[in-house]
């Protein structure tokens, strides 16, 4: 479904990606695992295509100056080069990290805002779908965005990503900032999303609760693969359980 073929990607001269190749096959869900400053979010920002955006902007203002080399395939199509909306279209969505919501709308509003581009009977499953997956929303959703908590935040970014019908789903760094439980909470929702025909591919710093979930991972550092594997063989590496698990 997405292939990336040795993917690089400059800001100035400083190499974020290097050389990154990765798979993912319909109906999977894929990790990328990885500490901080590792090039998760670079690489969610390219597959999605906001790198494209982020770099027009910095020519634009004649600052940072954004490289990008290799191939991204979806689908047997290259779109290495396509914008943004264009991968929208094509069923390509990212629920960023922090992803920004509409804080003085309500939960019901922001999920309603995000399916801007779709019919009424197709919003209306949409929303049936999100409150399947994240039942606590539907008992808040005439909230105001910016008094959910965190992990509530957190869920109604994802399904404002679910409500533009993706076919593959990036998610960058889900769990950041979320308990134990919520954690534990969101992984289950992520197989369910994913039994709804939905491919995703997830980027994580916290392996653990992660690495059951997944098809397969990827672990990268500083822009470059270091090992890949099922998410049995990464959880039984004493490599991966050193780096993440502290044993």
């Amino acid at each position: 479904m997405l292939e990336v073929k040795n993917l690089m990607v400059f800001f100035e001269n400083a190499l974020a990606i290097n050389d990154l190749s990765l798979e993912v096959h319909q109906g999977e869900i894929v990790g990328v695992l990885g500490s901080n400053s590792a090039g998760k979010t670079t690489l969610m920002n390219t597959l999605s295509g906001l790198i494209i955006d982020m770099k027009k902007k910095e020519d634009r203002r004649g600052g940072e100056r954004i490289t990008v080399l290799g191939e991204i395939r979806y689908e047997g199509q290259e779109i290495t080069l396509i914008e943004p909306y264009e991968r929208v279209k094509r069923g390509i969505v990212l629920s960023r990290e922090r992803h920004p919501i509409f804080p003085d709308s309500s939960v019901e509003e922001n999920l309603k805002i995000a399916s801007v581009l779709r019919k009424d009977q197709e919003i209306r499953k949409g929303m049936d779908f999100v409150y399947q997956i994240f039942s606590h929303l539907k008992e808040i959703r005439k909230r105001k965005a910016g008094f959910c908590s965190g992990g509530e935040q957190q869920m109604l970014s994802i399904g404002m990503a679910l409500m533009t019908k993706p076919r593959l789903l990036l998610m960058d760094e889900p769990l950041l900032g979320l308990s134990p439980i919520l954690q534990k909470d969101l992984i289950r929702a992520t197989k369910q999303i994913r039994k709804e025909g939905v491919t995703i591919l997830v980027t994580e710093q916290f392996a653990r609760p992660l690495l059951p979930a997944i098809d397969r991972g990827y672990v990268i550092e500083n822009g470059v693969l270091i090992l890949f594997g099922t998410g049995r063989e990464l959880m039984e590496n004493p490599e991966v359980k050193a780096a993440y698990f502290g044993v």
